[in-house]
């Protein structure tokens, strides 16, 4: 980071406690958005590319924390929310799937430059969904604005445990998306739990993970995204 990040850092963090976070966690959330405003001059590894927009991102992140529960995962994970917040936030150590290089790369550094334990795999979902050490392991898993609700229920469901409970972050749903959502989950193994409205338009879905996902799925690479199951 170069001379003009220390004042940057310091006016995300006093953003952050403007919106009630508190300073020790402000502190490490700002040095974190610090990292990802500097890394996206090399590698674009966000839509964040200003302290604003950072700030929106890490307060929009921190609305997953409630229904949060180790082991937990994030799929596409990108420049690293929510999991990266969320781990700062709760203490849990997250396992990060981002399927391309350079943002894997940057997930990987990040444990040692905040000081928390973190496993990042370089993999499609689609293919580590069907590895035997990650499918039906953990209890919840984010994926936040990585493709459509249903096409992220099938890269999420397979690798949640009975129980477990797969977290969207959406925008607005129109009705047609949300009629999908809840048959995709039905095929999937998984029962549409609630529907959470957050600021603005912004949404939480929860379906909850009931009974074993068909071993078909995740479809192959792309075609969960190209042919949404139930849409």
């Amino acid at each position: 980071m170069d001379f003009f990040s220390a004042p940057v850092e310091r006016e995300i963090a006093a953003a952050l406690e403007a919106r009630h976070i508190l300073p020790p966690l402000a502190a490490r959330l700002a040095h974190y958005g610090m990292l990802v405003l500097d890394g996206n001059r090399k590698l674009n590894l966000s839509g964040a590319k200003t302290p604003e927009a950072i700030v929106d991102h890490l307060t929009d992140s921190l609305t997953v924390l409630p229904y949060v529960a180790a082991p937990y995962l994030d799929v596409g994970s990108g420049a690293g929310f929510p999991a990266i917040p969320v781990a700062l936030a709760a203490g849990i150590t997250p396992t990060l799937i981002e399927a391309t290089i350079k943002k894997a790369r940057f997930l990987e550094g990040l444990p040692e430059a905040l000081s928390f334990d973190a496993t990042v795999i370089a993999e499609r979902a689609e293919t580590a969904a069907h590895r035997s050490d990650l499918r039906e392991t953990f209890a919840s898993a984010t994926c936040r604005a990585v493709t459509s609700a249903s096409a992220s229920l099938e890269l999420t469901l397979p690798l949640l445990r009975a129980g477990g409970v797969a977290i969207l972050q959406r925008g607005d749903l129109e009705p047609a998306e949300r009629h999908a959502v809840e048959d995709a989950a039905l095929v999937l193994g998984g029962r549409f739990e609630d529907e959470i409205p957050v600021e603005g338009a912004r949404r939480i879905l929860l379906v909850r993970k009931i009974a074993p996902t068909p071993l078909r799925f995740p479809r192959r690479p792309g075609v969960p995204d190209r042919r949404p199951l139930c849409e």
